[in-house]
C-alpha cells in the first residue's frame, strides 16, 4: 500500500474510471478502480487512510447513496463526488452528506489532484489521531480498578498521603499503585501522566 494510502475511483463510465486512473497514477499515486458502488463496499474493509472520488450517477447505488452508506459503516475515507450532470441542489446534497468537495465534467485535473492531495493529508492525521486514541483507550484498559481511582486522583493534583486518606490505603499501597500506572501508561512524568489522563477523558485542565 501507498504511504499515502490508496485513491479509489468509482464510476460506471469505463473511459472516464480509466482516465482519471491514468492521471492520478502517473503522478505516483496508488489507485483502485470500481465499476460500482457495490464493488468498492465490498473490497473496501477498514482502510484507514486514502480516499474516494465517486461519480453521483450511477446505477443500482448512486454516489449520494453510497456517501449515506460509507456514513453507516463509519468509514473514515474523505468522499470527491464527481459528475457529468452536476447541479447546485446535488452538490449542496452531497456536501450535507459528508463529501467534502464536487468536480463537475470535464474534470479540471490539477485541481482536482490538489483536492486529493489535501484529503490525503487530513485522511494521514485522521488515521493518526484514531491510532492515538485506541492506544490510549488500551492503556487506560490495562489499568486495574484501585490504579484508576489513583491515577484520577493524581489528575486532580492529590499527593501521596492524601490519595492514602481519600481511599483508605497506606501511603505505600498508593505509591506502587501510582508506579504501576505510570509504567502502564508510559508516562514519564506525572505531567506527562496528566495530560494522557485529560486526552482520555479522565480529568479536566
Amino acid at each position: 500500500m501507498s504511504c499515502e494510502g490508496i485513491i479509489h475511483i468509482v464510476d460506471d463510465d469505463r473511459a472516464a474510471r480509466e482516465g482519471l486512473g491514468f492521471l492520478l497514477s502517473s503522478l505516483g499515486l496508488e489507485i483502485r478502480e470500481h465499476a460500482s458502488a457495490a464493488a468498492l463496499l465490498g473490497m473496501i474493509g477498514d482502510q484507514a487512510e486514502g480516499c474516494i472520488l465517486a461519480d453521483v450517477r450511477m446505477p443500482e447505488m448512486t454516489g449520494l447513496e453510497l456517501l449515506d452508506e460509507l456514513k453507516r459503516r463509519n468509514c473514515p475515507l474523505p468522499v470527491i463526488m464527481i459528475t457529468g450532470h452536476g447541479d447546485v441542489p446535488m452538490a449542496v446534497r452531497a456536501m450535507r452528506a459528508g463529501a467534502i468537495d464536487f468536480f463537475e465534467k470535464p474534470v479540471d485535473g490539477m485541481a482536482l489532484v490538489d483536492r486529493i492531495k489535501d484529503a490525503l493529508a487530513a485522511s494521514r492525521e485522521r488515521a493518526r489521531e484514531a491510532r492515538k486514541t485506541a492506544s490510549l483507550r488500551e492503556k487506560t484498559n490495562s489499568l486495574t480498578a484501585r490504579e484508576a481511582e489513583v491515577a484520577r486522583a493524581v489528575a486532580r493534583g492529590l499527593q501521596n498521603k492524601q490519595i492514602a486518606t481519600e481511599l483508605g490505603i497506606s501511603p505505600k499501597t498508593v505509591e506502587i499503585h501510582r508506579h504501576n500506572v505510570m509504567e502502564k501508561m508510559g508516562a514519564g512524568s506525572t505531567a506527562d501522566l496528566v495530560r494522557q489522563l485529560v486526552a482520555a477523558g479522565w480529568a479536566e485542565i
